[in-house]
């Protein structure tokens, strides 16, 4: 194989293109960073929408992350709004109900399409002048000492050598960096997969966001364009087996049994796909000049639709530290956003809102995927005493959209 090899210095190294790594590029994109963006799958270029396209539930404080990116114009025309979350617990009494107007917001969260998302990052990357796009491109090697980290990278038959001060891993939860760093992982396997797919209810949606706990586990209905509904349906393995083998009309009636009519007669439904659960963490966030971020650091249950946002408040705070860093004057460690002390502050700053997210989902699913009567009545009685009591309800919307604890300049609407 033949080998051009080709040095090149970037303050910043992003190991993964897809919405993790991409959102943290475009976070950095009017900054002084040089930065290059390594992804290994190549990028499609068919933007055509289509009935089946998977979705991503943005929180309220996600969409001002993306607006003082500068990204929620050019975004916003895509998103479905969510002005109400209806949560409720199959045969049973307990129903509390999340609305804008009593959060006093737009919207309690939007829904977009992840092709869509995808192609606003694409084009942003692309057109600054900052950023390099490398793909598609594999990792080969990585190195680091105490000025800088090295990567070697395969494009074709191109090898690259590149370096910088700061490596982010934003390579998902199979994470080449971590099994390169020999960073290991906790996981903990719920015995449960998500079928997810998209359907075309009787009745208007109303933008509302509907969870339903069934005796299966958590059943979302979340509103899309065109008056379609995205479902994330948590089901044992066999379960979603059998409804995935299902035609259309009788996987519609399982469907219509398990949700109920609130939407009317479900219509029309798309292709179905099935995905492992599990909750899974990084045993570190930061090693040497590496920073983890999104499914790589953390992989959470999809129930309260927790996920990405959850990332986009690791690329935020992230991209503050090192923006301030960079505009450090004089001193010895002045300007190294890979630094031990900026790396040590994103782990130590990210912890209490990570761990805090994990009890939430993970208590969510433990409680909602239970059939024992008991616990199914204290259940109703919890989802009707949160719906009766303000301060209750409004610290459940602000852990929704995304607004507990400390907010980055980006979450509170600054920019860096």
């Amino acid at each position: 194989m033949p080998e051009n090899k080709i040095d090149n210095y970037f303050d910043l190294i992003i190991i993964g293109g897809g919405l993790a790594g991409a959102s943290l590029a475009c976070a950095l994109k009017d900054t002084a960073l040089k930065i290059a963006v390594i992804e290994a799958h190549e990028l499609s270029n068919d933007f055509q929408p289509s009935y089946d396209d998977r979705t991503v539930a943005l929180s309220y404080g996600s969409r001002c992350i993306f607006d003082c990116m500068g990204l929620w114009s050019s975004l916003e025309p895509h998103a479905e709004a969510i002005d109400t979350i209806h949560i409720s617990d199959r045969g049973h009494f307990g129903i509390t109900r999340l609305t804008k107007e009593q959060e006093g917001v737009e919207a309690l969260g939007y829904v977009i399409e992840n092709k869509r998302l995808g192609e606003q990052l694409y084009e942003t990357i692309t057109s600054a002048s900052n950023i390099t796009l490398f793909c598609p491109a594999e990792l080969t090697v990585l190195r680091q000492d105490d000025k800088q980290v090295t990567v070697d990278i395969l494009s074709g038959d191109t090898h690259q050598v590149l370096s910088g001060k700061l490596l982010v891993a934003a390579d998902g939860n199979n994470s080449q960096v971590m099994q390169m760093l020999n960073i290991g992982s906790s996981r903990k396997n719920y015995d449960q997969v998500a079928l997810i797919t998209n359907v075309t209810p009787g009745k208007k949606h109303n933008n509302v966001a509907y969870e339903r706990f069934t005796d299966s586990g958590p059943l979302a209905f979340l509103p899309m364009p065109g008056n379609r509904c995205s479902v994330v349906w948590t089901l044992s393995p066999e379960q979603a087996d059998y409804l995935y083998a299902l035609d259309e009309t009788d996987f519609l009636n399982q469907l219509q049994q398990r949700f109920g009519f609130r939407l009317g007669q479900l219509k029309k439904v798309g292709a179905r796909h099935i995905y492992p659960l599990f909750l899974q963490s990084a045993a570190q966030m930061v090693q040497g000049r590496v920073a983890i971020i999104g499914n790589a650091a953390h992989s959470v249950h999809p129930v309260a639709g927790q996920g990405f946002n959850l990332a986009l408040r690791d690329i935020a705070l992230l991209s503050e530290l090192v923006v301030d860093a960079k505009m450090v004057g004089t001193g010895k460690t002045a300007g190294d956003i890979g630094g031990q002390a900026l790396l040590q502050q994103y782990a130590r700053l990210r912890e209490q809102d990570i761990k805090q997210v994990y009890r939430f989902t993970d208590t969510l699913v433990r409680t909602f995927s239970n059939a024992i009567t008991p616990l199914a009545h204290l259940r109703s009685l919890s989802l009707f005493l949160v719906d009766i009591l303000p301060d209750i309800k409004h610290q459940l919307a602000n852990q929704s959209m995304g607004l507990n604890g400390r907010l980055t300049r980006l979450g509170r609407g600054l920019r860096l």
